[in-house]
This record gives C-alpha cells, sequence and structure tokens, in this order.
C-alpha cells in the first residue's frame, strides 16, 4: 500500500473515534436537557462511528499494514441553543465527507484499486450521513417553537435502534 494512502487510512481511524466521542459529548448535552431521543439518536450515531473506525482498522489489517492508535481529542465545541448540536453535527459530517474524498483521491493518484473500492462504502455511507444531519436540523426547524412538536420529535428520535454496518471485508 502506497505510505500517504496507509497514513490517510491510519488518520482515518483517529477521525472516527473522534467523532464518536464528540457524538457522545452531544448525547450527553440532550441528557442534560431531559432530552432522552436526541441523546439516543446522538449515542447510536457514535456507536456507528466506532464502526466506521473498526472497518478501517480490519481493512488495514487484513493488508498487511500496521495500525498506530493515536490519543483522541477531547471535544472542544460548547452547546447553549437545543439545535447547536444539530448544527455541529451536520459542518462534522461535511468535514468527514472530505476526509473519505481526500483518501479516495489519493488512492486513485497511486491507482490502488482495491483501497478505491473499499472506500466507496464509504462514500455512499456519508452521503447517507449528511442527509441524515440535514433531515434532522429541519424537522428541528419545523418543531422548534412548539412544546408538543418538540416532545413528538424527541419521541420519534427515541425509536432509531442502532443497526451494525453491512461492509463485508475480506
Amino acid at each position: 500500500m502506497d505510505k500517504k494512502v496507509h497514513e490517510l487510512l491510519n488518520d482515518q481511524i483517529n477521525k472516527e473515534l473522534y467523532s464518536a466521542y464528540l457524538y457522545l459529548d452531544m448525547a450527553n448535552f440532550y441528557d442534560a436537557k431531559s432530552l432522552d431521543g436526541f441523546a439516543n439518536w446522538f449515542e447510536i450515531q457514535a456507536r456507528e462511528e466506532q464502526d466506521h473506525a473498526m472497518l478501517i482498522y480490519k481493512y488495514l489489517h487484513n493488508s498487511s499494514e500496521a495500525v498506530t492508535l493515536g490519543a483522541i481529542a477531547r471535544p472542544d465545541k460548547a452547546f447553549a441553543a437545543l439545535d447547536d448540536p444539530l448544527k455541529a453535527a451536520l459542518e462534522h459530517e461535511r468535514y468527514v465527507t472530505s476526509l473519505i474524498y481526500g483518501i479516495y483521491a489519493a488512492a486513485e493518484a497511486v491507482k490502488d484499486y482495491r483501497t478505491m473500492q473499499f472506500l466507496d462504502w464509504f462514500v455512499k455511507e456519508q452521503a447517507e450521513e449528511e442527509k441524515n444531519s440535514q433531515e434532522l436540523l429541519d424537522k428541528f426547524a419545523l418543531y422548534a417553537g412548539d412544546g408538543a412538536g418538540l416532545h413528538a420529535l424527541n419521541a420519534e428520535l427515541k425509536g432509531r435502534a442502532y443497526a451494525a454496518p453491512s461492509l463485508e471485508l475480506d
């Protein structure tokens, strides 16, 4: 595997684990506001990000590449308004998409078709992540001024269930 592609993939493990940590911080914010449905949504997001890190971890090991784990940074966002975490999540997902695109471009530059194929799943996943974050923010905007609407949205989010990723590794 090309050295740059390896380094980017290895670094992405850390970025995905940071994402999980960030989403746990967002869940913590909503738990403190007694919005357990919102907290649930972000707890599931955190689990998905951990899964993403493990998929890359396993891919590197299956490719006989070393994995070097780095320190996970502390989330640095301060949330005040109820929609602050929602806005931050969308911004963060767009950032993660740019990281995946960067790894894909590096793999494409060295004709690492196997890694490109592996990353195809992440490209699709990021489109879904951005869509879900945007939809949640849009729903919040519709219900923000109405306590009953906020309660209904919280109840909807409480029903979200975790689903393991469907990407199979060799």
